[in-house]
């Protein structure tokens, strides 16, 4: 089962949602990708995805047009910008969803307070695409 997961930077959300769901079964191909790719990894949703024990230190922040043309049987966005900006993959996709979350990169505050933010938009992430997971692919594994 072939997964891409769509955000604005590719830099934090996406890549969490990516890392739980290869997390969940690793026999899934998970990708993420950016609209606007910012080239890098959050430090910070590395971070706090490694206190969650997943590790995607390892992953890379890439533009989404690197996998435009290829068929794909889920593409979800997961922020506003990625869904309204994302390009049409006619014909190549078989369910494309919406599943969206806040940025924590937007916090400001104490680093405490921001933290905190990475955690929380981190555990509604896991909840969301753990649902998804159960709901959606493991039925049909």
């Amino acid at each position: 089962m072939r997964i891409l997961i769509l955000c604005t930077g590719n830099s934090c959300r996406s890549q969490m949602a990516h890392g739980f769901l290869q997390s969940f079964d690793t026999m899934l191909d998970v990708h993420s990708a950016g609209t606007k790719a910012s080239g890098k990894l959050s430090s910070r949703a590395v971070e706090v995805m490694k206190e969650a024990g997943v590790d995607i230190s390892a992953h890379t922040s890439d533009s989404v047009e690197k996998y435009l043309g290829e068929s794909w049987d889920y593409v979800i966005t997961v922020c506003g910008g990625a869904d309204e900006s994302c390009p049409a993959f006619v014909g190549k996709v078989k369910h494309r969803l919406h599943i969206g979350f806040d940025d924590p990169s937007d916090a400001v505050g104490s680093s405490e307070y921001v933290k905190s933010e990475f955690i929380r938009v981190r555990d509604e992430i896991r909840a969301a695409f753990r649902f998804f997971y159960d709901a959606e692919i493991k039925p049909n594994n």
